[in-house]
């Protein structure tokens, strides 16, 4: 499950991100910025959206972005020809994108889809299903399943079930062909996200393990050892397609 966190967003706002979001991903609403800055530290977050309403909302944001340039800060308002400037030192700052009140809520949605962080790293794995022998029908519906849960505690049984077969089943299918085994293509997608994540100065290894629901820190270590042969720390310089590039070289295949 991944969040898009809305502040000071009214339920038409809210429902309307929800109808073009995909059914993973949860919008919050939030009182103020700090508020995102909470979920930021327990949840994997996709995307931020904010309706400005404090006479200060643009060094909000650009804190936020400063902090999280990965995941887009999206500013959605009533904006008027004298809040040119205000906005072009936004974009500046790192704002990605603006929703215009009364005309861009209908698809509000899908203009923030497009640029959502798990968009991006699914843009960064695209070749992933074809290097990986990934060809079959039901193992490109479990590779889309895994990434979908990255802020899970995902396990092989929750995959089956999402694809309506047997742990046991599902196991032989996703790994026939040479694939990799589907336990270790749950933690490669858990590392890669968690590369991308440290790549914002906002986030530290212990954090992302939490965000990412590993059972400890030692736990989230052990796994980007086994997957990506680093330390958590070097995952940022790594990023997401460095992390895959090193789980080719013989990273592929888990004892469980």
């Amino acid at each position: 499950m991944t969040v898009v966190p809305v502040v000071h967003g009214d339920q038409a706002l809210r429902a309307a991100l929800r109808r073009g979001l995909p059914p993973h991903v949860r919008v919050r609403a939030c009182r103020s910025v700090a508020a995102v800055h909470a979920h930021l530290a327990r949840d994997v977050v996709d995307a931020v959206v904010v309706r400005p309403r404090t006479h200060d909302w643009l060094r909000e944001l650009a804190e936020l972005s400063a902090r999280y340039p990965r995941i887009p800060v999206v500013a959605c308002g009533a904006f008027r020809p004298e809040d040119a400037r205000a906005l072009e030192r936004a974009a500046a700052q790192g704002i990605r994108g603006l929703l215009v009140e009364g005309v861009d809520e209908p698809v509000a949605g899908a203009l923030v889809a497009a640029e959502t962080a798990s968009r991006v790293r699914e843009r960064d794995l695209a070749e992933a299903p074809r290097l990986l022998r990934l060809t079959e029908p039901i193992q490109r519906r479990a590779w889309e399943e895994v990434l979908a849960r990255v802020g899970s505690r995902t396990t092989t049984a929750d995959i089956a079930r999402a694809v309506r077969r047997t742990r046991e089943h599902l196991s032989r299918e996703f790994a026939a062909g040479g694939a990799p085994n589907l336990k270790r293509v749950i933690d490669l997608v858990r590392v890669v996200c968690a590369a991308d994540l440290l790549a914002n100065p906002g986030y530290t290894p212990p954090v992302v393990a939490g965000v990412l629901r590993f059972s400890s820190p030692s736990h989230f270590t052990q796994t980007v050892r086994r997957v990506a042969g680093a330390a958590p720390a070097e995952l940022a310089r790594l990023g997401p397609r460095g992390v895959f590039q090193r789980f080719l070289r013989g990273r592929t295949r888990s004892r469980i």
